[in-house]
């Protein structure tokens, strides 16, 4: 969208997350790419912009709150695609995606919410299909690495001739990082959404509650999440609690696709807790580490006391353990004729905020700058059906390791 001020707007640039993003694409996006930084606060944005590199010092500032419907809209129609860091989405979120449905301005963000996004759907699709809009949910550590690494099995399937699909897809995750405020506040309300409101717990019990078409879905019974340390190729596996929203994704990204994955996909996700005695001991400590967090949330007083105990909104991990981290994503897959597949997604630095700072920006970029290779789709879509292989090729230039690889 030549005609457009800005190639990306990021919204939410002061946030914890806003900031590493701003960062990001300050070192990775091209000279000429238009970039403008978005927030209520202008001596934050002008704060954040200083400690950019350099050639960032020109960056445009748009001071903005989501709460200023024609303040919000000026913005959405001033870009090719913005890029949004403003959590809790469920709080927050749903005016952004409909300025840019309505503006056919693309989209990213990095919610984790099933119930925002389905909201999101229901609000935005139609119109951004309308508009030629791309919006594009769940753009970082939720759920990048899931979605594609499904991608990559389906593409590996494919080129061996496979004509059935996959069927039991089998997703090991290990990662070491911190966590933010920001990340914080969206499990906490997506905890009590699903405490207080029947039609969330509803949503969640639904393996299809982000189809398009879930009167379309085959009925494939989905796995559960399986609470006792259990064993996936060998190794001892634990319950994650990231795995229920990248199962929705990747079920999304399948429907989406007409089903291409397969129509007996069935996807799972687990906790890598490792071999021998010491993996069984450390998928205990992990499996009871979930269910005492899960019911710490669940109940009243106790959630009170978690909160006082996890970083406050705008804070998160420091730089040393942003660094250090790392994930580590190994998908087993069985298709439908009975071949095996493999496929590995992974990256050094903090999953939830070096590595996604990264994700979303790489996806960011895409949108507003590669649009003659981006598939040809609009409306509500996924990290895999909205970007694809050209995500996955600007990711692997970030250092990013995603490959199909010998089952």
């Amino acid at each position: 969208m030549a005609d457009r001020e800005h190639d990306l707007v990021l919204l939410g640039a002061t946030s914890f997350v806003g900031a590493l993003t701003a960062e990001h694409l300050a070192r990775a996006a091209p000279p000429s790419a238009r970039i403008a930084l978005a927030g209520r606060d202008p001596e934050r944005l002008a704060a954040v912009r200083r400690r950019l590199p350099a050639r960032a010092a020109d960056w445009p500032l748009v001071v903005v709150d989501v709460t200023d419907a024609p303040a919000l809209r000026r913005a959405a129609g001033s870009a090719t695609a913005l890029a949004s860091t403003v959590g809790p989405y469920g709080r927050h979120g749903l005016p952004v995606v409909e300025a840019c449905a309505t503006a056919g301005t693309h989209y990213a963000d990095l919610s984790g919410e099933l119930a925002f996004v389905r909201v999101a759907v229901d609000a935005a699709d139609a119109r951004a299909r309308t508009t030629g809009a791309r919006l594009v949910h769940a753009c970082g550590y939720d759920s990048i690495p899931s979605d594609l690494g499904v991608h990559l099995l389906h593409r590996a399937a494919v080129a061996a001739g496979e004509a059935g699909g996959l069927g039991d897809v089998q997703a090991l995750v290990a990662a070491r990082g911190g966590v933010s405020g920001g990340t914080v506040a969206s499990l906490l309300g997506e905890a009590e959404a699903v405490r207080t409101d029947p039609r969330v717990r509803r949503l969640h019990a639904d393996p299809h509650a982000l189809s398009p078409d879930p009167a379309a879905e085959p009925g494939t019974p989905q796995p559960r999440l399986l609470v006792p340390p259990h064993r996936v190729a060998g190794r001892w596996a634990a319950p994650s609690v990231m795995a229920p929203f990248d199962a929705h994704v990747v079920r999304r990204s399948n429907a989406l696709t007409g089903w291409a994955y397969g129509r007996g996909l069935r996807y799972a996700e687990h906790l890598d807790a490792g071999r021998g005695p010491a993996g069984l001991l450390r998928a205990v400590a992990l499996t009871g580490a979930t269910a005492l967090g899960a019911a710490a949330l669940a109940l009243p007083p106790t959630r009170a006391l978690v909160e006082r105990a996890l970083p406050a909104a705008g804070d998160g991990p420091d730089a040393a353990t942003r660094e250090a981290g790392w994930f580590r994503h190994r998908f087993l897959a069985t298709s439908a004729s009975g071949r095996r597949y493999a496929a590995r997604v992974q990256a050094s630095g903090d999953p939830g905020y070096a590595a996604t700072a990264v994700m979303l920006g790489e996806a960011a970029l895409a949108l507003a700058l590669d649009g003659a290779a981006l598939p040809d789709r609009a409306g509500s879509l996924t990290p895999a059906t909205a970007l694809g292989d050209v995500l996955v090729d600007r990711l692997r230039t970030q250092g990013f390791d995603l490959d199909a690889v010998p089952a």
